[in-house]
């Protein structure tokens, strides 16, 4: 006489969970993984992004107003805050002061200009890696079986970070008539 029938079939129900479980938990350490990574190059562009912003406060080779100069260093000092939900803040504040220089470019120094925009458009590319690897762990910690065994409970879930990364665009048709 062998085993019951259902004690196969429940056997393998709990063997499959069990896979599964492991599966999902390396899945999750891997998209957290991921969310780090981006987040770091994410953070680094914005702080290049800053620096420049800086940069080109105190002497970009386009004479700004001084109020507009003063204006764009307090964006950029602002921008270099930590991660925080202010942030999000300083860097759409640090970013409507960059749009506000579009028509400048052609009058700065040529790799001032072109660092600007190169690192508008990192920064337009890193927010997005960074949001895409929130949007997949969210979507997995999100699933109903995730939910109920409560995988990852205890670990936060990451925040998009939502800033109007406009610049790159803008800065690439301003600068097309450049070249």
């Amino acid at each position: 006489m062998g085993l019951p029938v259902w004690t196969i079939a429940v056997g393998v129900v709990v063997l499959f969970l069990l896979v599964w479980t492991a599966w999902t938990l390396t899945r999750l350490r891997r998209l957290e993984a991921r969310v780090d990574r981006a987040r770091t190059a994410l953070e680094s562009q914005l702080r290049r992004r800053a620096a420049l912003a800086a940069e080109v406060a105190r002497e970009g080779g386009v004479p700004l107003e001084p109020a507009r100069a003063a204006g764009l260093a307090r964006a950029a000092a602002g921008a270099s805050l930590p991660w925080t939900p202010d942030r999000e803040l300083a860097e759409n504040v640090l970013g409507r002061e960059l749009r506000g220089l579009v028509r400048e470019l052609p009058r700065m120094a040529p790799a001032l200009a072109e660092d600007l925009t190169g690192t508008a458009q990192r920064v337009a590319l890193a927010r997005r890696f960074y949001n895409d690897a929130v949007r997949d762990t969210a979507e997995l910690r999100g699933r109903r079986l995730t939910r109920l065994l409560r995988l990852h409970a205890r670990r936060p879930l990451p925040r998009y970070f939502d800033i109007d990364d406009s610049f790159g665009e803008l800065a690439g048709t301003a600068g097309s008539g450049r070249h």
